[in-house]
């Protein structure tokens, strides 16, 4: 297994277009890159102090809610379930369908109300006066799953967002089996539900089991509903989306705050943290990652690194630090 010091570089972002490149700016972080069995093969940094997936931790989540006896009508509803999608008009009709097949309505929602994420559509309702509503919020999925396995449940939807409602209580310890430690803490999430604290090597495993997972278990199911609809999981222009269509059986799951998760059945996963919470390094350090995992660097070359433009003009990128290729 091949380490770096602590406090490493993962990130790079050089500038240029007057004929010379400086290095403006790096990003630190951890990184974790399990083989298939669920054991190290690169870590980069603390990868046993614990972060905040965020929606990274949603895909295990939805496990949970299966578990609790919620039975989504389709894999369409398992994938938004699961989601954090742009708002975009298929997702907001999705997330409607879903209410109302429970018997619920947007308004027992706990999310916030929000504008959609997708600029076009948000511009569309902008231009028509149409208020943010709790639908559009990218959370809403899996706010409108978890009231249906409440119910599913028996359980009150009442207080579903509580730490210590019944659900809540089960997703803490289905998260924490998977990753296999328990959850470090718990603090409220931006949607309002209950956020989870793990060690990103307990996040990579977590992700992995859904994907090896035998046909039919609930991880299983989570796992093929998201891949079969990585539209419904993200959205348009989204990286999420276009990695899993881009990468053939890759389940990906990006969190706020820079984190991202990543697993292939039968090769491994990779699980990262920048330090500085930041998105533009997201992408070329879990393409580092997925190197590791013999991802061909053809395959991933359209997110190995972020263009920085000035003007009109490709003047620099965000790029993984050397270091990690050639640990």
């Amino acid at each position: 297994m091949t380490t770096w010091p602590d406090n490493p570089v993962l990130v790079e972002v050089w500038r240029g277009g007057l004929g010379t490149e400086v290095l403006e700016s790096v990003h630190r972080g951890a990184l974790v890159v399990l083989d298939a069995g669920g054991s190290p093969l690169a870590t980069v940094g603390d990868v046993t102090r614990p972060v905040l997936p965020r929606s990274s931790n949603k895909p295990v989540q939805a496990t949970a809610l299966l578990a609790a006896g919620w039975q989504p009508r389709d894999d369409r509803e398992l994938a938004i379930g699961a989601a954090s999608h742009n708002g975009e008009d298929g997702h907001v009709e999705l997330v409607r369908t879903l209410l109302d097949g429970a018997g619920l309505t947007p308004g027992d929602l706990g999310c916030p109300p929000a504008l959609p994420g997708c600029e076009a559509t948000r511009a569309q309702w902008l231009a028509v006066g149409r208020q943010p509503e709790r639908v559009a919020m990218n959370c809403s999925g899996k706010h409108s799953a978890m009231l249906a396995a409440s119910l599913a449940a028996g359980w009150p939807t009442a207080g579903y967002l509580d730490r210590d409602h019944p659900l809540q209580q089960l997703i803490e310890a289905t998260l924490g089996e998977a990753a296999g430690e328990p959850v470090a803490a718990v603090v409220t999430d931006g949607c309002g539900a209950p956020q989870h604290a793990l060690p990103l090597t307990g996040l990579a495993r977590s992700v992995l089991s859904l994907v090896q997972a035998g046909p039919g278990t609930p991880g299983r199911r989570v796992a093929d509903a998201m891949r079969a609809h990585p539209w419904l999981v993200a959205g348009t222009g989204r990286d999420d989306t276009d990695l899993m269509q881009g990468v053939d059986g890759l389940l990906v799951k990006g969190g706020a705050d820079g984190v991202h998760v990543a697993a292939l059945p039968g090769v491994g996963a990779v699980a990262l943290k920048l330090d500085d919470g930041g998105d533009r390094g997201r992408l070329p350090a879990l393409t580092a990652g997925l190197r590791r995992l013999g991802v061909p660097a053809e395959t991933l070359a359209p997110w190995a690194a972020t263009p920085l433009f000035g003007g009109e003009d490709v003047v620099g990128q965000v790029r993984v630090a050397a270091s990690v290729l050639a640990g």
